[in-house]
């Protein structure tokens, strides 16, 4: 299938959408899902990514747990996050060797992809930019936050159900001491504002945030 190519992980064999630019070679970001999976959300994503002139490459980070399907929600809470690290550089590393890639790698992830945007950035060293739409629980792997040396680009939801103000000041404070990562809070919004066709989907906020991914994406992967 010309929009599946497969990743040969350490711990087994997944596929993963693409959606490849008009022109090649070109810099890759690899998308990462939310609860949801690879739907046709991730895949829109992926598309606009590649009108940008990017090759996108969205992973099923829930391959171990194909039976469950149905149960985003359960699949979200047994999901083995250090294992999803390792699914996330076996990725890049082969899409870095893709023919039509120039061999500059980006993470881009919503929500629980948000969160394994943060962890492959602080725990790999071999990703040239990152960017995390209201990446869930990461208040509480800032521990981590020395390992950060990627450019990290996060947009955070005033207003997120899922992630407190508390949290938000959690994140921000221990960001704010590392270089070459920007914070960008968005007033008023609901966690996934951004998600094409959601329930707290806001037009204006959600070009506002995507014009300043595919600004920094561009700088970083020039």
């Amino acid at each position: 299938m010309k929009d599946r190519i497969t990743i040969q992980g350490r711990d087994g064999t997944f596929y993963a959408h693409i959606a490849r630019p008009k022109t090649s070679p070109a810099s890759v970001v690899v998308v990462l899902q939310e609860l949801f999976g690879v739907n046709a959300d991730i895949r829109k994503t992926c598309d606009e990514l590649a009108e940008q002139g990017f090759v996108a490459v969205a992973p099923d980070l829930f391959w171990r747990q194909e039976a469950d399907w149905q149960h985003g929600l359960r699949l979200y809470q047994a999901y083995d996050r250090d294992a999803g690290v390792r699914d996330i550089k076996d990725t890049l590393d082969t899409v870095a060797k893709l023919p039509e890639c120039t061999g500059k790698v980006a993470v881009l992830g919503y929500c629980l992809g948000a969160l394994m945007v943060f962890l492959t950035a602080v725990r790999y060293c071999g990703v040239d930019a990152a960017v995390a739409y209201h990446g869930g629980d990461t208040e509480k792997y800032l521990g981590e936050v020395d390992g950060l040396n990627t450019p990290l680009l996060m947009h955070l939801a005033e207003e997120d159900e899922f992630i407190s103000k508390a949290a938000q000041a959690e994140i921000k404070a221990a960001l704010a001491k590392k270089p070459n990562t920007i914070v960008y809070s968005y007033p008023d919004q609901n966690h996934a504002f951004s998600r094409h066709g959601g329930a707290h989907y806001n037009a204006e906020a959600a070009a506002l945030a995507h014009e300043r991914t595919y600004e920094f994406l561009h700088q970083q992967l020039r």
